[in-house]
């Protein structure tokens, strides 16, 4: 089910209704963007036909700022892409598009109604419906617990549609305290028709120890196997990435990424449509990743790193190691130009390999900046509804790019792109030109 024209004419509703109440309660101007990308591809494969693509992308954003007063709100955030292609349909993608008030002295109290994304949600964080906020006090005190409700629809990813017979509802509570330190802990169930697709906690912290010390963990643990028990209960994904100085030139780095998968949606509709589901597809994708760095400040402005670390990127790959040699410096020897690049060798099984990565860049004027970039050993990031995500690693793959990106004037910039790649199998050129024009 498709709802293009109500969902365009909704957006042009909340813009209206965000202009004019950002007027009436207001001092602080909103965020508005209104950008258009053209991008052409040429393919040319050793074996096969060369094709050539073209699409056009563009996005309009528009955000009121959170205040500590009552007023209206509203934000969108949509974008749509058109392929030259007919085998790609167009798609549209309509993140945010909402409105609605803050109530109470000091905004304690907000609702909120239409499309609205909860980034500390996780993967149930998109939504098409209703939301109520509580928080205790304003920005900047000493503590602050804030505690929401919603409930709706599911949006499909790249159009303006539903999924049917699907609905979500669930609460959060979080808490802020100190500088940055802040918590939340989720709940969610998914039901799709009479079946709970799934329940799941997500848990977000964000832990500072000073002013030096940083960590950041967010996790999602499904209370009930996803498809009505299909797939069993446990863990979808546990993430950590930590900072900390050791001395006043040296930062260590440590990261740990687990989880799985699963096709959650696809596996419910197969058992409302009374077909078997396969092992592959209840297992899921299962990942890890965990790994640490030294980094260390040689100079003002020139740092170098080093890290290692051990990777399952599919669910069938024995763990590989990946050691990571690089560094980065702004302004270098007082040039005008910044460089980094790096180099991470990746002992596979089918052989070692080098991925490696230089990138040079220099501003020209104050409104120009130009770089080059090259890169080696890509890899692929497929989509297979009954299995998943699987990543293809191409040791072989070589990229060429420059990028510019030029500041016209206090509202519009342009960006340029230019990408040249190959490998054994086939060479591609794609060009990107962008503009952007911003509301200030």
């Amino acid at each position: 089910m498709t709802v293009r024209a109500p969902a365009s004419i909704a957006c042009l509703v909340v813009l209206a209704l965000g202009q004019s109440s950002w007027a009436q309660t207001n001092t602080a101007r909103p965020d508005a963007r209104v950008s258009f990308y053209v991008t052409t591809d040429q393919r040319r494969p050793v074996e096969g036909a060369a094709s050539d693509s073209f699409e056009l992308a563009s996005a309009l954003t528009f955000r009121m700022p959170d205040t500590d007063h009552s007023g209206l709100e509203a934000g969108i955030d949509v974008r749509h892409t058109r392929y030259s292609m007919t085998t790609r349909p167009q798609r549209v993608s309509l993140y945010d598009g909402f409105a609605g008030a803050r109530l109470g002295s000091q905004g304690q109290l907000r609702v909120r109604a239409g499309h609205i994304w909860l980034p500390d949600m996780g993967t149930a964080g998109a939504l098409a419906g209703g939301l109520i906020e509580f928080r205790s006090a304003p920005s900047g005190a000493a503590s602050r617990v804030t505690a929401g409700a919603f409930m709706g629809a599911e949006p499909l990813n790249y159009e303006t549609g539903y999924a049917e017979g699907v609905r979500k509802y669930g609460g959060y509570v979080g808490l802020e305290s100190g500088f940055l330190r802040r918590h939340v802990l989720g709940f969610a169930t998914i039901k799709h028709g009479a079946l709970t697709e799934r329940s799941m906690l997500t848990v977000a912290n964000y832990i500072p120890a000073g002013r030096s010390f940083f960590a950041y963990q967010a996790l999602e643990y499904d209370l009930k196997g996803p498809a009505a028990g299909t797939a069993t209960r446990g863990l979808s994904y546990f993430l950590v990435n930590a900072r900390a100085p050791l001395g006043p030139r040296v930062e260590l780095q440590g990261t740990y990424n687990k989880g799985r998968s699963i096709d959650a949606r696809g596996l419910t509709e197969e058992l409302l449509n009374g077909r078997a589901v396969t092992a592959q597809a209840v297992d899921g994708l299962r990942y890890e990743t965990q790994g640490g760095r030294v980094s260390v400040r040689v100079l003002r402005g020139l740092e170098l790193y080093a890290g290692y670390a051990r990777d399952r990127n599919n669910r069938d790959d024995e763990p590989t190691g990946r050691i990571t040699l690089g560094g980065y410096a702004s302004n270098l020897f007082n040039s005008g130009f910044d460089v980094s690049g790096s180099d991470a060798m990746i002992d596979r099984p089918t052989g070692p390999y080098h991925s490696r990565y230089v990138s040079i860049g220099r501003r020209i004027g104050r409104a120009v900046y130009v770089s080059g970039d090259y890169s080696t050993s890509l890899a692929v990031v497929q989509f297979r509804r009954s299995d998943g995500v699987t990543i293809e690693t191409r040791p072989w793959t070589k990229r060429y790019s420059g990028n510019v990106s030029a500041t016209i004037s206090r509202s519009f910039s342009l960006t340029g792109v230019v990408d040249y790649t190959t490998d054994e199998g086939m060479m591609d050129l794609r060009l990107m030109t962008g503009l952007t024009y911003r509301v200030r």
